[in-house]
């Protein structure tokens, strides 16, 4: 099927692609289930069509709340972590993690951004210079200047920029853990955390992934690496007809394929990478 719609025909793709049925292509089945998703998590994770952006959200628990206060003397949960460390000068000192991480999906890879948590008397509650400006002086369209408007929004903004800082958080994909850095005693149950993230494209669901151009050569130089791989020991080995094996050209084919489309990757389908100054 020139448009794979599934996992198998993926792989029925690849192997046609490399001579199957006229030739027999020998890499076992399973070393091929492993090669496919070896190829789906590289597309996953470096291809910008392997992710989808996501506002994901989550209400806050009380085992939230309370694994976010916990310190070393009270820990709530396996988050903590707690060693004793001895320096050179003899002396012994304490550290510890705390727990304060929100567990996120195996699907997100990345997170860009936390909606802010709005507690500042400039923006947030009925009392807010924000609400008191809309209320007093914007009983009409025709009551303020826009310029004006604006130009009052501007600088309450800088306010509010100087006094409530943004949250910290940390986020490793390895470890499927949000860490907010944010005073969770001032957080009330069933409130909601909004995400900003991506999420990997799940082929299972989107069928569209199994024909992207670049994962059917990509899988296809895999099984083909794979079966120079297998081929390697039968060097030298003659065939009947004359026909010699020669598993050691078709790997370095194959190493050689990758090589070029690892390349395309970087400069064609990943995003690049942020510049960081200082």
């Amino acid at each position: 099927m020139a448009k794979p719609a599934s996992r198998q025909q993926l792989i029925d793709y690849c192997l046609r692609r490399l001579g199957a049925p006229v030739l027999e292509i020998n890499v076992d089945d399973d070393q091929i289930d492993d090669l496919v998703d070896d190829a789906l998590q590289y597309f996953q994770e470096r291809h910008f069509d392997g992710v989808e952006r996501m506002y994901l959200k989550h209400p806050v628990t009380q085992q939230d709340i309370d694994r976010g206060k916990a310190t070393a003397k009270t820990p709530v949960g396996p988050g903590v972590v707690t060693s004793t460390a001895t320096s050179t000068t003899g002396l012994v000192s304490n550290w510890y993690e705390t727990s304060n991480y929100i567990q996120v999906p195996d699907s997100v890879i990345g997170i860009e951004n936390v909606f802010k948590f709005d507690t500042s008397s400039i923006s947030g509650g009925m009392f807010s210079i924000k609400y008191q400006l809309l209320l007093n002086d914007l009983y009409n369209f025709n009551s303020v200047e826009l310029l004006q408007y604006s130009m009052v929004k501007s600088y309450l903004s800088d306010i509010d920029f100087l006094l409530t800082t943004d949250k910290q958080l940390r986020f490793n994909k390895r470890q499927n853990r949000l860490y907010l850095d944010i005073d969770w005693g001032s957080q009330s149950v069933e409130n909601f955390i909004i995400l900003d993230c991506y999420r990997i494209l799940d082929p299972n669901n989107f069928t569209k992934v199994y024909n992207d151009s670049f994962l059917k050569k990509y899988l296809t130089a895999l099984i083909k690496k794979q079966w120079g791989q297998n081929l390697i020991k039968f060097r030298g080995v003659k065939l009947p007809g004359g026909i010699e094996l020669n598993g050691r050209e078709i790997y370095e084919d194959a190493e050689r394929e990758l090589q070029n489309l690892k390349q395309v990757m970087t400069l064609e389908h990943e995003l690049p990478p942020y510049d960081f100054i200082g």
